[in-house]
């Protein structure tokens, strides 16, 4: 089979018109008679009319009497007039008939009764006072809901009071899911998870999906999963069109491979209206047609799979319920630093928000479509046109929002080194009852005393060694945020060394070993605190940096370095016990370094900041760290040096 090239890949805009154009009312999911009691969200499919007049007849408004409203004309203060009960004035309760040829109520209010017998008024009643009459609210044939009107709480009641007891809504769409993958496993047929092959994943796309469907108000069906093998893919999709389904989703086997199948199967099935999309990520998205049926080539990866589903299967799910797609809520935001962009694709950038000050700042979340994390802890979305080479500090764009704007508002922004006690602190300040978020960008020690003298982030985590003096981050505080007060807290002290595969299979003692032609290094990124230590000990050793294979292979986080050691990617890596402990590989100690928080002064009052030093000089907080292992929470919260 030949490999498919994108050869005429659409803009996002360009293939949704494409897309939906090809979908008119025909399409409709067909319609259904239900209970007014099981009508709320649905969406009618035709008009609702009244049955009967609601009130149906006169009833009183208020407690008082019924009185003939002609009768009492001329009463005032001066010239009061008398009533006898039953009459020419009748009790009545609200809600009552009016008696026949009564057509006015006075409240008890203004009655000054005399005796069992007769009742004073003071003022004069006009016809229909304190009356609801026939008809008041709804009149029989009128109007209560259009055609395509989403059924509400209080629309239910309306239709009722006026006898309609049932009403015709659209069906809600069926969505067959196809997940693809011969290497795929589904979740519920393993019992142990250490049972999981090397090369097998298990498939939860399908429950993402599933997920976004449901949130469309739609029904989803997932298939069983299928092999990549041509005519598996081909007898599913037969049997997902001859369904009674009303759109069908293959998830994976959508790029342009040469055993990715289902373009070639939609083009011989009916037509492939669109095979990519210049959007990053979900460029592989394919959008096609099967007797009249839409047909979406859904990507394998995560991040690019729920994306294309929101930007075509949903607005599509909700034309066929007479709806219009939800309108995003939106902020402006200002990039934590500057983001380069790829010319010509439109990306989707995940990013964490929070508001430092007058300003509201993003942080960019890592751009790997395969990585669902980025998506449970993105905060908002950024797009990055397409005819645009990337987005500047300083200029504020459109992001956006993927939690209540509330949530923004009470969110801490951390800039600096990575540390897993920050990931914890930003789940015991919860467990506190605190509505507070900790969001944070691992940028190293030096890209976050930057931020913290940009004023983009509430705090910056630094473990920055003074070689000279054996002294952390003073020195560097001096030097590079000169001229702002800043307070200096103890937050751990952690191990540093050599983490290495489990065993260590090649001998690795120290850092003089990493000079060994037979052992490849992963280092961390130029200015972080672990990058600053590691020149430190090559400078002690006389060993230059380029004697060390792999030097210039940089990672983020201490676990994506503990990562690249458990895939082989690399011998051993820098990083912190902890990193090497949770994925149980073997560790060399070098150092205990001490790793601070330094907030502006001026930040110290804020309730938000005072939360987080409260829970990190907790006995909880301690508690947890300890048990990460090589970590030392004695003085964690401890106030060290105010400077500036």
């Amino acid at each position: 089979m030949k490999r498919h090239v994108y050869l005429a890949m659409k803009s996002v805009e360009e293939a949704r018109e494409i897309f939906l154009s090809r979908f008119g009312p025909e399409i409709r999911s067909g319609v259904e008679e239900i209970p007014a009691e099981d009508s709320l969200g649905r969406v009618t499919a035709e008009p609702v009319f009244a049955k009967i007049s609601t009130p149906t007849y006169h009833s009183a408004a208020m407690d008082g009497i019924a009185v003939r409203a002609e009768e009492t004309y001329e009463t005032t203060e001066r010239n009061p007039k008398t009533l006898k009960v039953d009459r020419e004035a009748r009790w009545i309760n609200t809600g009552q008939a009016m008696p026949e040829g009564f057509n006015a109520v006075i409240m008890v209010e203004k009655l000054h009764q005399l005796d069992e017998e007769h009742l004073e008024i003071r003022s004069p009643a006009y016809p229909w006072q304190n009356v609801r009459k026939v008809g008041e609210d709804i009149v029989a044939t009128e109007l209560l809901l259009p055609q395509d009107h989403r059924v509400r709480p209080y629309d239910i009641g309306a239709i009722v009071s006026a006898a309609v007891f049932t009403l015709r809504v659209w069906k809600k769409p069926k969505v067959v899911i196809i997940p693809t993958g011969s290497e795929l496993i589904h979740h519920k047929d393993i019992t142990d998870p250490s049972e999981i092959g090397k090369n097998q994943i298990v498939e939860y796309n399908s429950l993402i999906l599933t997920a976004l469907v449901r949130e469309c108000e739609a029904i989803p069906v997932v298939y069983d999963i299928v092999h990549d093998y041509e005519e598996e893919i081909r007898r599913a999709l037969k049997r997902a069109v001859d369904s009674d389904a009303h759109m069908i989703i293959i998830n994976a086997g959508s790029s342009a491979g040469t055993k990715d199948y289902t373009a070639n199967i939609i083009d011989g099935m009916g037509e492939v209206l669109v095979h990519g999309v210049a959007m990053m990520p979900g460029k592989p998205t394919i959008l096609g047609i099967i007797d009249n049926k839409p047909v979406i080539g859904n990507p394998g990866y995560t991040v690019s799979s729920t994306l294309s589903f929101q930007q075509f299967a949903g607005p599509l799910l909700h034309t066929l319920q007479g709806l219009r797609p939800p309108k995003p809520k939106t902020i402006k935001v200002y990039p934590s630093r500057d983001i380069p962009s790829k010319l010509g694709i439109e990306e989707f950038l995940r990013v964490n928000i929070g508001k430092v000050g007058e300003k509201t700042i993003a942080m960019p979340l890592p751009r790997a479509a395969g990585s669902i994390t980025t998506l449970t802890r993105a905060e908002g979305i950024m797009r990055i046109p397409a005819l645009s080479e990337g987005l500047n500090q300083g200029e504020a764009v459109e992001a956006e929002l993927l939690v209540d704007e509330e949530e923004i508002n009470n969110t801490v922004v951390v800039i600096g080194s990575h540390d897993i006690t920050i990931d914890l602190l930003g789940d015991e300040i919860r467990r506190r009852g605190y509505n507070i978020r900790i969001s944070s960008g691992n940028v190293g020690s030096l890209g976050g005393l930057t931020a913290l003298r940009k004023g983009i982030c509430h705090m910056a985590g630094s473990h920055l060694l003074d070689r000279e003096t054996g002294e952390y981050n003073i020195s560097y505080i001096k030097r590079y945020i000169k001229g702002l007060k800043v307070s200096v807290f103890h937050l751990v002290q952690r191990d540093q060394g050599l983490i290495l595969a489990k065993g260590n299979p090649k001998k690795i003692k120290g850092v003089q070993d990493l000079t060994r032609q037979d052992v490849t290094f992963v280092n961390r990124q130029a200015g972080s605190g672990t990058r600053v230590l590691f020149d430190y000990l090559l400078g002690e050793l006389g060993i230059k940096p380029e004697s060390v294979r792999g030097y210039d292979h940089e990672e983020f986080t201490h676990m994506a370095v503990a990562v690249d050691v458990l895939s082989g990617a690399a011998d051993c890596g820098l990083g912190i016990y902890a990193a090497a402990k949770a994925l149980n590989l073997d560790f060399v100690p070098l150092e205990r370094e001490q790793y601070d928080l330094i907030f502006p002064s001026a930040f110290l009052e804020i309730p938000a900041i005072q939360a987080v030093l409260e829970t990190i000089r907790s006995q909880g907080f301690r508690e947890r760290v300890r048990s990460l292992g090589g970590y030392d929470p004695a003085k964690s919260g401890q106030f060290w040096v105010e400077l500036g």
